[in-house]
């Protein structure tokens, strides 16, 4: 059923590897001034090499089952857009804000700690970068993983653990890493991702599956984009402000929580598909109950 869905991203963090692994190699050679007026952009630079390579590879993807049967069957619609905001808006809004407790906090882990732990707490850049890529390392194992024990105890029920544990380990992130001991903060990070996994590996299932066949890739492309400027995007200047505002990094596991719980509701509220046929148009049949 998976192959029929979006499967889980792994490049994502393949690209997160990559990347730290060159920013500490240039950081190392470029020091000091150098390194943060030019140095940090040529790793960014270099990564245009990825995004051939990317393109490359699912150039060379086959459509899934599904989807191919809709295109011989002529099921697509003129405007799909527009259809799966009339038909399926609520799946949308839903799978928008399920990812809040993901989102939000994967940027949070992954940005803005190197300004609060190098910047505030004063640590070395090199010990968070090496972290950060320890952590995305991990994610390589633990996004497949949680994707395959998805498709066992269903998708929603593993996205549901993960917002849960997202919401408490956020205390525990900051916790850790407001020690400044080197070996709390360096295992704080590599811990921080785990969370995020266990709802990743089975988001794109969730979200893509929630979706009707002729409609699926434009209903799960609006929601999750749409997730990109609700939590993403806004994450790391929302915890800065909240470090700022209230001066302790338990403000922003707060915001974390709130996250979760947003998620936690809206996850609750998704149809879950797993095991089932999604190869039918749902409007023909019945919705599965939530």
């Amino acid at each position: 059923m998976v192959a029929d869905s979006q499967p889980a991203r792994p490049d994502r963090f393949l690209a997160a590897i990559r990347r730290a692994l060159w920013v500490l190699a240039f950081s190392a050679w470029a020091t000091g001034d150098d390194f943060l007026v030019w140095g940090w952009r040529v790793p960014f630079a270099l990564s245009i090499i990825l995004v051939g390579i990317g393109l490359w590879i699912r150039l060379g993807i086959m459509e899934t089952p599904v989807f191919q049967e809709v295109l011989d069957k002529e099921k697509t619609e003129k405007a799909p857009v527009l259809e799966v905001i009339k038909r399926q808006p609520r799946e949308i809004i839903l799978s928008a804000l399920l990812r809040m407790s993901e989102q939000a906090p994967f940027y949070v882990f992954t940005a803005f700690i190197f300004a609060y732990a190098v910047g505030t707490l004063h640590m070395s850049r090199n010990l968070i970068l090496g972290a950060v890529m320890v952590a995305a390392c991990v994610s390589f194992v633990t996004i497949p993983l949680s994707g395959h024990i998805s498709d066992k105890i269903g998708r929603k029920n593993m996205y549901l653990i993960g917002v849960v544990l997202m919401g408490l380990f956020g205390f525990l992130y900051f916790g850790m890493v407001d020690t400044a001991i080197p070996s709390a903060v360096f295992i704080a990070i590599v811990l921080s991702l785990i969370p995020h996994d266990i709802q990743y590996g089975p988001q794109a299932a969730l979200i893509a599956e929630s979706f009707t066949p002729r409609l699926r890739y434009s209903g799960s492309s609006l929601g999750y984009q749409l997730a990109s400027i609700i939590a993403g995007g806004p994450a790391p200047i929302i915890a800065t402000w909240l470090f700022a505002t209230y001066g302790s990094g338990y403000a922003i596991a707060i915001y974390i929580a709130a996250c979760a719980l947003i998620s936690l509701v809206s996850a609750a509220l998704m149809p879950d598909y797993t095991g089932q046929d999604i190869s039918a148009e749902y409007d023909a049949t019945t919705v599965p109950a939530e």
